[in-house]
């Protein structure tokens, strides 16, 4: 049996309320210039406590000096 997936297929963007079909380019350029906006105060990144130290230590310097960030959390408190 073949399954009907609604899969998105190209980047879509959303402008004056409804989303439309973009290039790659556009869509990681809003991407990137929203997050830029932002100042890393909306950025927030999960990472997997069963990752490795090495793994969560470089998930939370990208969040911190990439992102300018301190919004990581990796679950490792358990």
């Amino acid at each position: 049996m073949k399954k009907d997936y609604k899969r998105l297929t190209r980047p879509m963007v959303r402008e004056g309320g409804s989303l439309r079909t973009a290039s790659w380019d556009e869509a990681i350029e809003r991407a990137a210039s929203g997050f830029e906006k932002h100042n890393g105060t909306s950025f927030g990144l999960f990472s997997c406590s069963k990752s490795t130290n090495e793994m969560n230590f470089m998930a939370q310097k990208f969040a911190r000096v990439v992102m300018g960030s301190n919004n990581i959390d990796s679950c490792n408190r358990t």
